[in-house]
C-alpha cells in the first residue's frame, strides 16, 4: 500500500484553496481533505506548477489557514450506490440528511463517469405519458429522453415538476431520483413529506445541494445524483426517472466556480466552459440496452429572456421543451404552458400516429390564428371579425380552457381535486371542441376539468 500523499495549504481566497505537494501531484478531480478531522473537502481543478494545485472547496472554509496539512484521498468524490439508498435523502457527499443512520451494504462510486458509448445506446422512440393534457397532446415526452420546463421566477416550474412526480411514480415500476441544485430547503422538506404521505418514497432517492452551500457543492450535486441513476440503470436494469430542479443553478454554480478560479468570463458573464460542462452532465442521461434514464429538468430563465446563453445551451440537449408563460399565468390558465413556443421532437406522425399528429397540428393552427386576431379584437372588438374568424376565436378560447387542469400538488390551495387524464381522453376532448360540439356551452364549463364529459355536469350544475 502506498503511503498517503500529504501537502500543505499555501493560499486561501474564499472557496479557492492552493495546496503544495512535495512528493507527487494528485490527478485533476482528486478530493483533498483538510481542517479538523478532515471536515473541509476540496476538489482539485487545476495544476499550477510541478508542486502546486488549485481546488475549490465543497464545504465552508471557516478556520482554514496557510500551513495546515492536507491529505489526498486518492480518488475523486464518491457517493453510495445500492438498493439500501432508496427512500433516503443525501447531500453531495452521500451523507444522509434525513436524520436516519447511514445506509448499510452500499458501494462507493466516483461521481465522474463517462457517458455510455454510442453502440450501447437504444434507438427506439416511445411516448412517456404524464397524465397532463396539454403536455401529452401537444408536446409528448420521450421515454428515456430529456424534457425541460422553461420559465422565469414564479410561473410554476416546481409545481409542474411536483405534479409529474406524483403522476408518474405511482404508475411506474422504476426508480425516481430527485436532484435539487441550489433550490430552497423548504421545497426539499415539503417534497419529502408529500412523497412520504403518498406512499411512493420506497422507490425514490433525493439528493440536495442547497442555496446556502458553497458553489463547489452545488456544481457537483448533479453528477452525484447521476451516478446513483446510472447504478439503477446499469446494475439493476431498471428504468429511472431523474428530476432536476434547477439546471440553471448548475450553470450558475459553474459560473461562480469559474470566476473564483480566475477564468475570464465570456458573453453575459457566463463561464467560457459552459457548453462543455453542461454536455458532461446531459450526455450521461441516456437510453441504453440495460434501461432508460428519463429526465425532466426545470430551467430558470433569467428575466424571461429565452436568448440568454444558459437557456440556449440547455435547449440544444432536450427532446422536449415546455415553455411556461407569465401572460398565461396572469390569465389564470394553469398549467401556464405556452403551446406555441413549446415543442417536442416526438410530435411526428411516425411516432404518435396520424390522428394524434393531425389533431395537434389543428390545435396549434387554431391557437396561432387566435393569437394573430388578438390585436384586432383589442382595437375593434369581437363584433368586427368575420363569422369564420369568430368561430376560430370561440374554438381557441374553449381549447385554452380545456387544456387547463387541476393539480394534485395544488389541491390544498385551490380546493379543487387533482385530475389525471389519459391521452385518449385528452385527444377526444380536443377533437370534440374542434368539431364545435361545445359551442353552446359557456367557456367556464371547460375550465379546470379533467375529461371533456365533466363539462356537461359542470354546465348542468350552473343551470340548476
Amino acid at each position: 500500500m502506498t503511503a498517503p500523499n500529504r501537502g500543505v495549504v499555501v493560499a486561501v481566497r474564499g472557496s479557492v484553496v492552493d495546496v503544495r505537494f512535495d512528493d507527487r501531484l494528485p490527478p485533476i478531480y482528486s478530493l483533498l481533505r483538510t481542517g479538523e478531522e478532515g471536515q473541509i473537502a476540496i476538489e482539485e481543478l487545476s495544476q499550477l506548477d510541478a508542486h502546486r494545485v488549485r481546488g475549490i472547496a465543497l464545504t465552508p472554509t471557516q478556520g482554514l489557514s496557510r500551513g495546515m496539512p492536507v491529505e489526498d484521498t486518492g480518488g475523486p468524490l464518491r457517493v453510495p450506490v445500492g438498493k439500501s439508498i432508496l427512500s433516503r435523502m443525501f447531500d453531495v457527499f452521500g451523507n444522509p440528511i434525513d436524520r436516519q443512520p447511514a445506509p448499510l451494504d452500499v458501494e462507493m462510486r466516483a461521481i465522474h463517469q463517462e457517458p455510455p458509448a454510442l453502440n450501447r445506446r437504444s434507438t427506439k422512440s416511445e411516448i412517456f405519458e404524464t397524465g397532463i393534457k396539454v403536455i401529452d397532446v401537444l408536446m409528448p415526452l420521450e421515454n428515456g429522453g430529456k424534457a425541460g420546463l422553461f420559465g422565469g421566477a414564479g410561473v410554476g416550474k416546481t409545481v409542474l415538476l411536483t405534479e409529474m412526480i406524483h403522476n408518474m411514480i405511482g404508475h411506474r415500476d422504476g426508480v425516481s431520483i430527485f436532484c435539487g441544485i441550489g433550490e430552497r430547503c423548504r421545497e426539499g422538506q415539503e417534497l419529502y413529506h408529500d412523497m412520504k404521505e403518498a406512499g411512493v418514497l420506497p422507490n425514490m432517492v433525493m439528493m440536495y445541494g442547497q442555496m446556502n452551500e458553497p458553489p463547489g457543492a452545488r456544481f457537483r450535486v448533479g453528477h452525484a445524483a447521476l451516478t446513483m441513476a446510472e447504478y439503477f440503470r446499469d446494475d439493476e436494469h431498471r428504468d429511472v426517472l431523474l428530476l432536476i430542479d434547477n439546471i440553471f443553478r448548475f450553470i450558475q454554480a459553474g459560473s461562480e466556480v469559474s470566476g473564483l478560479m480566475g477564468q475570464m468570463p465570456s458573453r453575459l458573464g457566463y463561464q467560457p466552459t459552459m457548453s462543455t460542462e453542461l454536455s458532461g452532465l446531459e450526455e450521461r442521461i441516456a437510453n441504453t440496452d440495460a434501461g432508460a434514464i428519463t429526465s425532466i429538468q426545470a430551467v430558470y430563465v433569467p428575466a424571461d429572456d429565452f436568448t440568454d446563453p444558459a437557456a440556449v445551451h440547455t435547449f440544444s440537449h432536450l427532446s422536449a421543451s415546455i415553455v411556461l408563460s407569465r401572460q398565461r399565468a396572469s390569465e389564470g390558465l394553469y398549467p401556464a404552458i405556452d403551446p406555441l413556443q413549446s415543442s417536442s421532437k416526438m410530435a411526428t406522425q411516425a411516432i404518435v400516429g396520424e390522428r394524434h399528429y393531425l389533431l395537434a397540428q389543428e390545435i396549434r393552427r387554431t391557437l396561432a390564428q387566435y393569437a394573430d386576431l388578438k390585436d384586432i379584437i383589442a382595437m375593434l372588438g369581437l363584433e368586427q371579425l368575420s363569422p369564420g374568424d369568430r368561430d376560430v376565436v370561440a374554438r381557441a378560447r374553449r381549447l385554452e380552457r380545456f387544456l387547463t387542469q387541476p393539480f394534485f400538488a395544488t389541491e390544498q390551495f385551490s380546493g379543487i381535486k387533482g385530475k389525471l387524464v389519459s391521452l385518449k381522453d385528452a385527444l377526444d376532448g380536443c377533437e370534440r371542441i374542434l368539431h364545435d360540439e361545445f359551442k353552446d356551452f359557456p367557456e367556464s364549463a371547460l375550465y379546470m376539468i379533467g375529461t371533456i364529459d365533466e363539462a356537461k355536469g359542470k354546465d348542468k350544475a350552473h343551470e340548476s
